[in-house]
């Protein structure tokens, strides 16, 4: 019996369903004494005696344990003596009528029983339990490991889950697919769409787009078709993602017809036409214009009845694109009548269309309209607006835009800061860029290599040479490797101050340390041996730079040509000029060497 306590506590819900029991056997005893009443006379105190005992050991099932005989077998006994003869005239039988009622007495402990054995354990059956638990577990981090770019993790848990039985649903394979794709193994991917077929897990048209999508990557478009026939056979309808996808990656690689097929092919096959144009329609419009054929563009612009704002600035980016301002600002004006408010995009593409054609003020006033309509600046609209100021030569300005970019609580990236520094390091500036430098520094952005070049050319300008070498050293003592720019600004500054050997020492330095010299590097040696009169090594050099294939301008050509010149060997200058018109483009405008 202790035992059984120990049980019955470790286990609540059976005690539930155990008392539950206990209350049935109470209610059909009721129901025997009310049928015995019927059939015995009320003077046999001993048979309701022998009830009352039946109904109380049935209320303690800890009791007559160890009897032989069972309560009702008692029952029957001790009546035998007091029941009427058959000699009366009483049709009814009290035995059939007790035997009934055993019957469903024995129906309801059998119920009891099994109801009993259908209760599972705490102890005995832990992994019926725990599996829902261990399969949300093991799908979440099947997903996360699939997210984190670690799809072969994910597969190996994957293979755990269906050893044990546990097959992952539909987004589970779906993340998985993904990760697949995403790392480029696009055969794992096909695999685990076979292993989806063959454990009865029916993929879905995200699990066609995500393999089409990584197809698309590959720019494989005959299994991107194979796909879409494979989901119209699976009874799976291709959505409108897909479609999408389909078009911007033929559009991307040039296909542009094929795009424009499957574009009539959407619009043949549903019935809303004009919304499910307006999408594929714009990735078509979006094709044509960087392509450069406005024509075409202009063609499904004006097929498309109604715009919208991604529309109107996937339009105005084109015409800038092609420096059609004109007819960008005519679609912006379309925009404000359609009942559509410029975004932030749509600033930044005008923005960077001004600064492109080197008009300052106009893409200053679109900056400062920006906050009129109700859009803020973001670091986009300062980097564009910064950089065009630095490349106009206005730093000053561009300075007061980066302070304005603090006072708005934006942290301009290291690109912004370094944009500055070289601005004022080319105009001589030094004092300016150090005190870029500093404040930099003060708002915890680090300096990183062209940091530095920017601040070693400021120095090189200024004529501080050997401060130009001490930032070299500098760089290295931060962690920072000089880099081709490094090594050609100090090559170019020694060869300017007419240091050979520091020039030839940076020359061999950069050479061990990896860097391949590039075309500025050899022109500058070309102008420093023509300067010293030394034609042949001149000659030499230029015949290096073009068997290394590099993209060649015009500077080494007219260095050259000016030595041969100036030594009136004008056979060679000829023959140099026919060698550049012939292989290479000459510049409209050729910038003086002197």
């Amino acid at each position: 019996m202790q035992t059984l306590l120990v049980t019955m506590e470790k286990s609540l819900l059976f005690i539930r369903f155990y008392y539950s029991g206990i209350q049935t056997i109470e209610s059909m005893t009721d129901r025997v004494r009310q049928v015995y009443n019927e059939f015995v006379w009320s003077k046999f105190d001993l048979v309701q005696h022998y009830c009352h005992l039946s109904n109380r050991r049935r209320d303690d099932p800890w009791l007559s344990a160890s009897n032989d005989r069972t309560i009702d077998d008692d029952c029957r006994l001790e009546m035998k003596s007091w029941l009427p003869n058959n000699n009366d005239n009483d049709n009814e039988n009290p035995s059939a009528v007790f035997n009934l009622l055993d019957s469903m007495l024995k129906d309801s402990l059998e119920k009891l029983k099994s109801m009993r054995e259908s209760i599972v354990w705490p102890d005995t059956c832990p992994k019926l339990l725990t599996s829902k638990s261990e399969y949300n577990q093991q799908a979440a981090q099947i997903r996360m490991l699939s997210l984190e770019g670690n799809a072969g993790l994910a597969q190996n848990l994957w293979r755990k889950m269906v050893q044990n039985g546990l097959i992952p649903d539909i987004l589970t394979h779906n993340y998985l697919l993904n990760g697949f794709c995403k790392a480029g193994n696009i055969e794992k991917a096909e695999w685990l769409l076979e292993e989806m077929l063959e454990r009865g897990c029916a993929p879905n048209c995200v699990t066609y787009n995500t393999l089409i999508k990584g197809y698309c990557l590959r720019n494989d478009f005959d299994r991107v078709n194979d796909i879409l026939s494979t989901m119209g056979n699976k009874g799976v309808t291709p959505s409108r993602v897909t479609f999408n996808m389909v078009i911007n990656a033929l559009c991307k690689t040039g296909f542009i017809d094929d795009a424009r097929r499957i574009l009539k092919k959407i619009l043949d096959e549903k019935c809303e036409k004009e919304s499910l144009n307006l999408i594929p329609s714009t990735i078509l419009i979006d094709s044509f214009f960087k392509k450069g054929d406005i024509n075409q563009a202009m063609a499904h612009i004006e097929a498309i009845s109604q715009l919208d704002v991604v529309s109107y600035n996937v339009i105005i980016n084109g015409f800038c694109l092609n420096r059609n301002i004109s007819l960008a600002l005519r679609y912006l004006s379309a925009m404000y009548k359609s009942g559509f408010r410029p975004d932030i995009f749509t600033f930044n593409t005008l923005i960077s269309v001004f600064c492109k054609e080197g008009k300052m003020a106009e893409a200053c006033y679109i900056f400062s309209a920006m906050l009129k309509m109700g859009v803020s600046h973001d670091h986009i609209s300062y980097k564009i607006l910064i950089q065009g100021l630095c490349i106009q030569g206005n730093i000053a300005m561009a300075l007061n835009f980066l302070r304005n970019m603090l006072e708005d609580s934006i942290l301009p990236e290291p690109l912004i800061w370094n944009v500055i520094i070289d601005g004022f390091g080319r105009y001589g500036d030094l004092q300016n860029a150090l005190l870029v430098r500093d404040e930099m520094l003060a708002y915890d952005v680090l300096p990183n290599s062209f940091t530095y070049n920017a601040l070693i050319r400021a120095h090189i300008e200024s004529g501080n040479i050997d401060e130009a070498y001490s930032l070299k050293s500098s760089m290295l003592l931060a962690g920072i490797h000089p880099d081709l720019v490094t090594y050609n600004l100090l090559l170019g500054a020694s060869l300017n101050y007419g240091d050979i050997n520091s020039a030839l020492w940076l020359f061999d330095e950069m050479v061990r340390e990896g860097y391949e010299p590039d075309t500025i590097t050899y022109t500058q040696l070309i102008k420093n041996s023509c300067g010293r009169g030394q034609i042949e090594e001149a000659e030499t050099l230029f015949g290096r730079l073009r068997k290394l294939k590099l993209p060649i301008d015009h500077v080494p050509f007219i260095v050259l040509m000016k030595k041969y010149c100036i030594l009136k060997e004008f056979d060679k200058a000829y023959r140099l000029y026919e060698l550049w018109l012939r292989n290479y483009k000459p510049s409209s405008s050729i910038p003086s060497t002197s």
